[in-house]
């Protein structure tokens, strides 16, 4: 199937909030046989992307970005529920996100598709203080703190959370993975910042988690990276 074709198909449904055709359009994918899974990781993502590139662009207007981001919410929430569940891998994972409805609809594909996967995952979504958001995750220490983002000013306080977890020696196993818009435009923020694992993608992500699992960013990564924000 041409995935790319059915992004250009269901692009204008989505920014007119066109629900029925949208769905209808959905469901003649799946019948065809297009596993849900798929529908999401090479449909939806490049979708999301799309939107949010335009709206940041001012080639969207408001009401368009809101129709498309509920829309596709609906739709994701719908694959979700079809998704063949893999056994427990054991591994645990935390994902928090930046405040906007479209950080939170990026950040439950990434859950949608790890819980499918094996993982245990415990998803906050965003708007959470930081001194809550850190005693929760030491409290937990997943295997996996995963935080997205695509707005730029959420950086510093991720790093800085990163900062935090590392220099009080907290969950000195939780493997730090970033993702999402911002670290996509900013070429090395992620490694920057002192992440351990970073992807633009949902499926580039978990490839990530599930072949890097020991994977850290080494103290002297981090220190350049303070030495580089600080400046």
């Amino acid at each position: 199937m041409n995935t790319q074709a059915m992004v250009e198909r269901l692009f204008p449904m989505l920014i007119t909030g066109d629900r029925n055709g949208a769905r209808s359009t959905v469901r003649d994918w799946v019948s065809e046989g297009l596993a849900p899974e798929m529908l999401t990781q090479e449909v939806y993502w490049p979708l999301l992307d799309m939107v949010n590139d335009l709206f940041r662009r001012d080639q969207l207007t408001t009401l368009a970005h809101h129709y498309a981001t509920r829309l596709l919410r609906s739709l994701v929430d719908q694959a979700q529920a079809c998704y063949e569940q893999q056994d427990r891998n054991g591994r645990t994972m935390m994902l928090f996100c930046g405040d906007t409805e479209a950080d939170d609809l990026a950040a439950q594909m990434v859950a949608d598709l790890a819980e499918a996967g094996g993982y245990q995952v415990s998803f906050g979504g965003g708007g959470i203080a930081y001194d809550e958001l850190l005693a929760a995750v030491q409290e937990q220490c997943p295997n996996v703190l995963l935080m997205f983002s695509s707005a730029a000013t959420d950086a510093p306080n991720i790093r800085r959370l990163i900062d935090t977890i590392r220099t009080v020696g907290a969950c000195p196993n939780t493997q730090i993975a970033v993702g999402g818009g911002v670290f996509s435009r900013a070429e090395g923020l992620a490694e920057e910042i002192g992440a351990d694992i970073w992807s633009d993608t949902p499926a580039g992500m978990i490839h990530s988690m599930n072949t890097q699992s020991e994977r850290r960013a080494t103290a002297e990564q981090r220190t350049v990276g303070q030495s580089r924000t600080a400046a």
